[in-house]
Formats: C-alpha cells, sequence, structure tokens
C-alpha cells in the first residue's frame, strides 16, 4: 500500500510542472498548433475599442494612467475611455473627471462589491465592439491597441491576454526568471490548442459579446477565458502585446498578492465546476483541471509525498536518496529564506521562490477551505 502511495503521489506531484507540458506537447504534435496570425488593419477596418481601467482609490497614479491612455496610437474617432471606479472615496474621481472634454468617462459603482463590479457597471456604458481591461498600474505601450485588436481578425478568437513585463525600481525592465519563462512558454502552447485558461489580468481584451455574462465574484481574467469556451471561442496569448507595471514598494507584500489572487482562483473555479466536465468542454477542461486544480493540490502532494518518503527511507538505498534529496532542496529554501543574499545564486533563487509559491498556495488553499474569500480589493503600493 505504501508503495502504491509512493508512486501515485510522485506522479500527482511532477504532474502539474511536467507532465502535463508533455501532454500538451504531445497533443499539439498529434493534433497540430491552432496558430493565430494578428491581421494588419487599415485604419477604416478598425474596430471601435473601449477601454476600461479600474481604480479604487488612485489619486497618486490615476492622473499618469489616464495620460498613458490618452497617449495610445489608435483612432481617437473609435477609442472610449471608461475609468471604473469601485466607489473610490479620495480625490480619484475629481481627477478623471478633469478629462471629460478629452472623452475620458467616469463610470462609479453605486457600492464597493470589488473590482469584477465595476467593471461589469463600466461594460454596461460601452459602446465598443471590442473591450480592453486594464488596472491603474499597468503603463501600455502606445503601438499596444493596435496589435491586439489586430488577433480579433480571426473569427475564433474570443480574447487576446498581453503578457506582463516588471519595471524595477531603477526604471529597468526586470530579466525574465526561469519560472516566468516556464510559465509564458505555458500560456503559449495553451493558446495553441483549447486557449489560455486565464488572461493577465492586468491587460487583456474580449469581444463585447463575451462579456456579456459577467461573474462579479469571480475574477474576470478567468471568467473571460471560460465565457470564451462557452461561446465555441478561444483566449489567445499575445506575446508582443506588452503591459508594463512596477514592482511592489514592499517586497513582503508580494506573498499576500499571491494568497489573494490563488483566493480569488478558488472562488472562480468553485463558482464555475462544469467548466472541468470532459465530455462538455473537451480538451479545455483538462488544461483547467492540469493548469489550476492540479497546481492548487501540488502543496498537498508534496507533503503526502515527503511523509510517505519518510517512511520508506530505510527500505533501500533509492527510498532514502529520494528523501534525502527533499531534506536538501526544502533546507536549500530555508536557509535562502533566513539568508536573502544567498538568493543572488541562480539555483538557489528558483528553489526558494518554487517553495514560497507552494507555501503561498497552502496557505491561500486553507482559508479557501476555511470561508475566506476575496472580492474587494485595494491596490498594491508601488
Amino acid at each position: 500500500m505504501l508503495l502504491f502511495l509512493f508512486w501515485l503521489l510522485a506522479i500527482a506531484s511532477i504532474y502539474s510542472y511536467f507532465l502535463y507540458p508533455l501532454i500538451l506537447m504531445a497533443v499539439k504534435k498529434y493534433r497540430g498548433a491552432r496558430l493565430v496570425k494578428a491581421a494588419e488593419l487599415e485604419l477604416e477596418q478598425a474596430p471601435k475599442v473601449t477601454l476600461i481601467v479600474t481604480a479604487y482609490n488612485e489619486e497618486r497614479r490615476i492622473r499618469e494612467k489616464i495620460e498613458n491612455s490618452l497617449s495610445l496610437d489608435y483612432d481617437k474617432r473609435k477609442l472610449e475611455i471608461i475609468v471604473a471606479s469601485d466607489c473610490s472615496d479620495d480625490m480619484t474621481d475629481d481627477i478623471v473627471r478633469e478629462y471629460e472634454d478629452q472623452s475620458v468617462r467616469l463610470v462609479r459603482a453605486q457600492e464597493r462589491l470589488g473590482k469584477e463590479n465595476a467593471q461589469l457597471c463600466a461594460i454596461k456604458e460601452a459602446t465598443g465592439d471590442i473591450l480592453v481591461f486594464s488596472d491603474t498600474a499597468t503603463q501600455i505601450p502606445e503601438d499596444a491597441l493596435w496589435k491586439l485588436v489586430a488577433y480579433f481578425a480571426d473569427e475564433t478568437v474570443g480574447a487576446v491576454s498581453s503578457e506582463d513585463r516588471f519595471i524595477s525600481k531603477d526604471g529597468t525592465v526586470a530579466g525574465e526568471g526561469a519560472y516566468v519563462k516556464y510559465e509564458m512558454w505555458l500560456r503559449q502552447q495553451e493558446s495553441q490548442l483549447s486557449g489560455l485558461v486565464g488572461l493577465s489580468g492586468s491587460f487583456f481584451a474580449a469581444r463585447k459579446n463575451i462579456c456579456q455574462e459577467w461573474d462579479i465574484h469571480s475574477p474576470s481574467d478567468f471568467n473571460t477565458a471560460l465565457n470564451a469556451a462557452k461561446a465555441g471561442l478561444r483566449a489567445v496569448s499575445a506575446a508582443d502585446v506588452l503591459g508594463f507595471y512596477t514592482d511592489l514598494q514592499d517586497p513582503a507584500k508580494e506573498y499576500q498578492r499571491k494568497i489573494r489572487t490563488v483566493i480569488r482562483g478558488m472562488t472562480g473555479l468553485a463558482r464555475h465546476a462544469e467548466v472541468m466536465n470532459v465530455s462538455r468542454f473537451g480538451f479545455f477542461a483538462l488544461q483547467i483541471i492540469s493548469h489550476k486544480l492540479m497546481r492548487w493540490l501540488s502543496p498537498w502532494f508534496f507533503i503526502a509525498f515527503f511523509l510517505v518518503s519518510a517512511i520508506l527511507a530505510d527500505s533501500g538505498i533509492f527510498f532514502g536518496l529520494i528523501f534525502i534529496g527533499q531534506l536538501v532542496f526544502y533546507g536549500i529554501s530555508l536557509v535562502a529564506h533566513f539568508l536573502p543574499g544567498s538568493r543572488r545564486i541562480g539555483p538557489i533563487k528558483l528553489i526558494y521562490f518554487f517553495v514560497q509559491v507552494h507555501v503561498a498556495l497552502f496557505d491561500a488553499a486553507l482559508k479557501f477551505l476555511s470561508g475566506q474569500r476575496m472580492t474587494t480589493w485595494k491596490p498594491s503600493a508601488r
């Protein structure tokens, strides 16, 4: 029985990170990649776009965001800018009103129910065929809208996600770590099959008809990917469309941001568990199970595998080495936690980040199971 559990937990532990990517590559080789080539649009072909910026108490940076939005290279006759205020009680709304003569509209939620509710209020007011969603902290490159809407020339595309880039405190674009590169690669594979299982919440776009079914209690980046799948369309990743945002002022708050993100994701999947029905959603359901559910369960698999390995450690050299390997792996992470300078070493940094992510996943799961939910939000200081 223990031997069976050992191998079952070993497979479950590595599934989301190693076996799932192999499955994606095998399916892509068998079925072929569904590539999307962005069309080159003429000025008169450009669809009407509504840019929705969600804000809550953003008086410190809302002006910079509006200026960035107004500087975008897109036909001004076909660009509508809406700032969706989630009942801000500082000067945010007053600053937005200063730009009314430049076609920037303020849509204020009637009560503070969270980011998605504020977005829904803006969706109801939007007149664009393509809705672009962005956070206040995200800076959009001048040509990003043209690149973004070009993907919608493909009628199988329901939503398009940008790729995130971090700006360091010195103003330079932070280099991509191994974990980020892995995640971006994984998203590209999913994009070329049944579509993304989640978009970049800070900057993405969708056809307006995809946004009519809008669950205010689930994260919009997941909702939109799900709604696209329900409509028989795909959410795809646009590698040439970037969103830039600065690192958090307090790196320690990054852990809490991860907790909030995971709880919101778990809430969305719990509310729309039907998306894991393979008979209805096909391979997209398997992507959801593999990328979301199995990833969130991985800390539990790791803990159970560690305990079973400890029991079997005296059963032979192989089991002893597996157990010792885990002790070394987690020991390195513990050292890196108490000696931050050691994280400058690449492998140690990767191990520390990997373990930190899974501690956050475990913490978020406990909070979710205890009934904690994240609806309203307060933007992180950057």
